[in-house]
């Protein structure tokens, strides 16, 4: 009987909580989200979901600005992440890479005014934004193009709102900083200048991303950093997905377990990236499979994915495969690809995989809400879930921002 009454308090607990979700799910127009399992929308409400590289497209010319109106709040919304590492390059565009950094931030100071969201300087105030379910984010930049040998540079962007510095990208910079695991190497490592901006981000107060770093460069980032580091967007080089051609494309940008290994043992974190991943619970494996190499807290959610519509540009990316803008090129996007179908001049056309909110192909329900109810499906629990969904970047951010 003890039993029978244990039972119908539990099913009527899940029959109230199916409820209070299509309440809600109706009220802010997901409806979708009626349909999810109840403890998914507990996990994502109760936890601090974080991309710790999202890419997002705004003018770096004076000509382009202010450039179209993005929408944070509805995307996050819908997303269900609390926060995102917005993340912009600069070395793909013309001109001074000088000149793009700060049009970019004046771009995204707009952007952030109008849409009524701020930059987290600190855990504590990503912490409190989630607690007050305001969506907010944390400046990032890839590539330390933007210094150009000017050390005093970095100061200038942490006083701008900048606390986390991806050193490297695609291609270096005039004053490099490491070699890049894409490029030939030939600096034999990390530079002198590289080390001078990874101490002088220790020293203000910003975290220091090794993501695009050879193996070789992230071994001497680590002798030199005296904080925790990041790769906050990767994969491992044994988790290779279905698509060999995607694979063969892609394989470059993925790490060693050995890699992953040395930033893990150094106190540091590992973003997992969507690519490679045609569905939810292939993200989910591929998140478990880097769990199993280097442990449950030191593993984040990284997606290299645009939360907000990408801008006008064309296609057909760089060489390498990646997109103008930055962020790897979508499924069956190559150098040779035109544009889609119905295309017209000034469109640009998000295609499944380069949107968050379109990562996966049929996938109707928002990001974290998709990948919370694939990590369930593959065994992990709501400690484990939240520690990679936004703790460990949590935990790792608080202690490079605290001086």
């Amino acid at each position: 009987m003890k039993t029978h009454n244990h039972r119908s308090r539990r099913g009527f607990l899940a029959s109230a909580g199916k409820t209070a979700l299509a309440a809600t799910a109706l009220r802010s127009g997901l409806a979708w989200a009626a349909e999810l399992d109840p403890r998914v929308a507990a996990i994502v409400t109760g936890t601090v979901g974080i991309d710790t590289h999202n890419h997002i497209d705004v003018p770096m010319t004076a000509a382009a600005q202010p450039g179209p109106d993005l929408d944070f709040v509805c995307e996050m919304k819908r997303s269900g992440l609390s926060a995102i590492c917005a993340t912009f390059a600069t070395d793909y565009q013309p001109g001074d890479p000088y000149e793009r950094f700060h049009q970019a931030m004046q771009a995204l100071d707009l952007q952030l005014d109008r849409s009524k969201v701020r930059r987290s300087l600190t855990a504590s105030e990503i912490e409190a934004a989630h607690r007050q379910q305001q969506p907010t984010v944390i400046q990032a930049i890839e590539g330390g193009h933007f210094l150009e040998g000017h050390l005093e540079r970095v100061e200038e962007a942490y006083r701008r709102g900048l606390r986390h510095f991806g050193l490297l990208h695609d291609s270096d910079a005039s004053t490099p900083l490491g070699d890049v695991y894409t490029n030939p190497p030939r600096l034999g490592g990390l530079t002198a200048f590289g080390a001078a901006v990874i101490k002088e981000c220790n020293r203000l107060g910003m975290l220091v991303d090794v993501a695009h770093a050879s193996m070789q460069t992230t071994e001497a980032a680590l002798r030199i950093s005296s904080k925790p580091v990041m790769i906050s967007h990767t994969g491992l080089d044994s988790q290779l997905g279905s698509d060999a051609r995607m694979a063969q494309m892609m394989r470059p940008r993925l790490i060693s377990k050995e890699q992953a290994t040395l930033v893990a043992d150094a106190g540091g974190v590992v973003g997992v990236w969507t690519h490679l991943a045609d569905t939810p619970l292939d993200y989910a494996r591929n998140i478990r499979a880097l769990v199993e190499v280097i442990g449950v807290d030191h593993v984040a959610i990284g997606t290299d994915t645009k939360l907000t519509q990408p801008t006008p540009r064309g296609f057909g990316p760089p060489p390498g495969g990646l997109t103008p803008g930055g962020g790897s090129a979508p499924k069956g996007q190559d150098e040779q690809s035109g544009p889609p179908p119905g295309f017209r001049p000034g469109q640009r056309h998000a295609q499944v995989g380069e949107r968050t909110n379109m990562a996966w192909e049929n996938e109707s329900s928002g990001f974290y809400y998709a990948v919370v109810d694939a990590m369930l499906k593959t065994g992990f629990s709501k400690q484990e879930i939240g520690k990679i969904g936004g703790g460990n970047y949590l935990r790792i951010f608080g202690k490079a921002t605290r001086t």
